[in-house]
């Protein structure tokens, strides 16, 4: 199953970037050598097995972009399920942005109207803290009323912390063609092991793609640091010649363990009764394994999780 996604903004905006660190295995200071994307660059990532994203990532130089809109408009925008527009956070050609944004949204309409539209306000990190908040809302509430009759959901992000992940396993869970039914079989899986909560990261980019929390947490922003954290280690490995596995992290009030869960995931389960040994919890992950690769195969067997 194939869905193709649209990478677009002006030149400079850090749209390769932030693709090579979420799907290419980058760390963000290695970016620096990436040069301007010409024209445009397809690529084909296999993401939880069935599903491919078709990534078209769109050179953003004036001429590339008029191009798009006029003698290329209907190969670019046919058939497509996610604009992603990012935005330079400090571009100093604002107006001219909107006005290819809206270019954008003009040719989606007409061609893939029911495309979902995320627009990202990136280089965030070069926004003083104090004003981050007040900036993001603004450019928001723009973004919003210029998208209109369409919808747009907006992020803040950089590619030197956590919110890049938080961006895109947004937009990824929004392609998951099961994802109703993974995230019931989630919550199955861990009411019946008595877990706080459990997470399903994909296994290759490391996007939280589901979870289900039984109490609550008090760091809302867990999920993208930890994808960031277990990939900077995972890449650590890599340049080691080892591949990471497993890992389990405990102290005095939980206990949290890290784990392949199916051919395309990982899976995080954390617990904070003392009376579950970790040895349990480790069976429990592998006998749920087979179940959850079911749910992979999107025109497999409707199955329930339900046995204990």
């Amino acid at each position: 199953m194939k869905k193709k996604v649209l990478l677009m903004g002006k030149s400079g905006s850090g749209k390769t970037s932030m693709r090579s660190i979420i799907f290419a295995n980058y760390i963000a200071r290695d970016t620096r050598r990436l040069g301007a994307t010409i024209d445009v660059e397809h690529s084909h990532v296999r993401f939880l097995g069935n599903l491919v994203l078709n990534l078209w990532d769109c050179g953003g130089q004036d001429t590339f972009m008029e191009n798009y809109f006029t003698s290329q408009r209907d190969n670019i925008f046919r058939n497509v399920e996610v604009l992603i527009y990012v935005f330079d956070v400090e571009s100093r050609e604002l107006e001219k942005d909107m006005h290819y944004y809206q270019s954008c949204l003009e040719a989606i309409l007409q061609n893939s109207p029911d495309a979902k539209i995320f627009c990202l306000v990136h280089k965030m990190d070069l926004v003083q803290e104090d004003q981050r908040d007040l900036i993001f809302k603004e450019r928001e509430e723009d973004l919003r009323r210029l998208s209109r009759p369409l919808e747009c959901a907006c992020f803040r992000t950089s590619i030197w912390d956590e919110t890049l992940y938080k961006a895109w396993s947004s937009i990824v869970y929004q392609l998951i063609p099961n994802v109703q039914q993974l995230e019931m079989n989630l919550r199955n899986f861990a009411q019946i092991i008595e877990a706080d909560e459990v997470l399903l990261f994909e296994r290759a980019t490391f996007l939280v793609i589901s979870h289900y929390q039984c109490k609550e947490q008090r760091d809302i922003h867990r999920f993208e640091k930890i994808s960031n954290i277990i990939k900077q280690f995972k890449l650590s490995c890599s340049k080691l010649a080892a591949s990471f596995q497993s890992m389990e992290v405990r102290n005095s009030n939980f206990a949290a363990f890290i784990d392949i869960f199916t051919s395309n995931t990982y899976v995080m389960v954390v617990m904070s009764d003392p009376s579950i040994p970790s040895a349990a919890t480790l069976i429990n992950i592998r006998n749920a394994r087979k179940h959850f690769e079911k749910l992979e195969r999107v025109d497999g067997p409707k199955h329930s999780l339900l046995m204990r």
